[in-house]
């Protein structure tokens, strides 16, 4: 049972009763009719019960954006249902309205939508749906709640995908440009043609001359179908917060506009966030599916405040290929977890792969290194000019490995890692 506003007001004006006749017996006998009134208007609301509940669940939707879940309401029962239905989702769901006014004679149906915005990434769960039903007075009635399963996805908005065509069209102009004139790993034979002054001898096809007693040369072209495979660290060094994002959700950005291109380039792409253990593996060949299926499974992964288990991500890298590839690793250019848990890893990986590290930077410390009017902000210097110094120590030391390193802000990281990866591609190092 429940009790309205109602009723307590209605209990309150057993003051004026009192008021004209003072005594107990009056005050009495007018919470009895309270409690008579509001007996009655209880016993006569519907049971909630005879409710059937359904959820219609909403499709995922980028942050920012809405999507609408769907309850559709059947009274089974033998009376009219009046009062509210209050379809509970975390704050984070951005759910609204959230409560609904039911009038549902017996054997009708009602449909109640709710909109839902989601202000964060991932999964975010339905909580009970709760039916409240009123008596003809509206003093009392009953409740019960119901677990109604729903839940909605809330992907990365991938603001990065702006960039999109501008690199497809460096990408076309790479794979239609002529073929070039290089030799070694990374390349495919493409065709023969005459020698001319300046080609390199050591593309001298010899028999092919002997056969046209003219000197003729083989021309390459860069190797497609390529491996490129994507590391996201989720441990707790990405949950820093860089401006209004985790760096998580910038290293997704870089990682998911890499995925875009390197997919229209026709490579082999395996993308793996993990710490502690592998969360996420996809891998494909049809470059639609792939990115779909990257946005969609990486939505759910949030950091977790523990380290980053490197050798078991270093065992995923050469689970999903064996051969020579890219391999992209997104993970803070944090010196003690770097040195500590990736250092060690990195020679074997960088004898197999070619390996860059990608890492998000906090523009904020390049920004405390130049104010220093204050001794506030002198410290602050001082303390940013250490820690770059030491970030600049760390990848020294990752260089002098033979990696590749990358630390830009948010905004450039995607765009940077995408056109070191079509160097590569034009350098023929894939």
């Amino acid at each position: 049972m429940v009790l309205t506003t109602r009723a307590a007001a209605l209990a309150a004006l057993g003051v004026f009763p009192v008021i004209f006749w003072p005594s107990a017996a009056t005050a009495w006998l007018w919470l009895l009719m309270v409690a008579l009134a509001v007996g009655l208007d209880v016993l006569t609301a519907a049971i909630p019960g005879s409710l059937l509940v359904q959820r219609t669940p909403p499709v995922a939707v980028r942050l920012g954006e809405s999507s609408k879940t769907t309850l559709w309401v059947t009274n089974t029962g033998k009376r009219t249902a009046r009062g509210v239905l209050r379809d509970a989702w975390p704050p984070s769901a951005g759910a609204h309205p959230t409560r609904h006014t039911l009038a549902l004679p017996p054997g009708e149906r009602a449909r109640l939508t709710t909109t839902l915005t989601p202000t964060r990434r991932g999964d975010r769960a339905a909580d009970r749906v709760t039916v409240r039903t009123l008596g003809p007075l509206r003093l009392a009635g009953r409740q019960r709640s119901f677990p109604v399963p729903g839940t909605l996805r809330a992907l990365h908005p991938f603001p990065a995908r702006r960039h999109i065509p501008s690199r497809l069209n460096i990408l076309r102009q790479l794979d239609g440009r002529a073929a070039v004139r290089v030799r070694g790993q990374g390349t495919e034979f493409d065709s023969l043609r005459d020698y001319v002054e300046g080609d390199d001898v050591r593309s001298i096809d010899w028999r092919a001359t002997a056969r046209r007693r003219d000197l003729v040369v083989r021309t390459w072209q860069p190797e497609q179908h390529r491996r490129v495979i994507i590391v996201l660290d989720s441990s707790r060094t990405s949950a820093g917060r860089v401006g209004d994002e985790p760096r998580l959700d910038a290293a997704m950005n870089a990682a998911l506009l890499l995925v875009a291109i390197a997919g229209h380039a026709r490579d082999r792409v395996t993308v793996i966030a993990g710490d502690r253990e592998v969360r996420v593996r996809v891998a494909g060949h049809d470059r639609v599916e792939l990115l779909h299926d990257t946005i969609s499974r990486l939505a759910p992964v949030e950091p977790r405040l523990i380290e980053a288990d490197w050798p078991l991500l270093a065992a995923a890298v050469t689970q999903a290929s064996t051969q020579r590839a890219l391999v992209v690793l997104l993970t803070p250019l944090e010196p003690a977890a770097i040195e500590e848990g990736l250092l060690p890893m990195l020679p074997a990986l960088a004898g197999r792969h070619l390996v860059v590290v990608a890492s998000v930077a906090d523009p904020t410390v390049a920004q405390m290194r130049t104010e220093r009017d204050t001794v506030t902000e002198a410290y602050a210097a001082a303390a940013a000019e250490r820690s770059e110094a030491l970030r600049g120590r760390t990848e020294a030391a990752l260089r002098a490995l033979g990696v590749d390193v990358l630390d830009e802000p948010p905004q450039d990281l995607p765009v940077r890692l995408v056109d070191h990866y079509l160097m590569l591609k034009r350098h023929g190092r894939l």
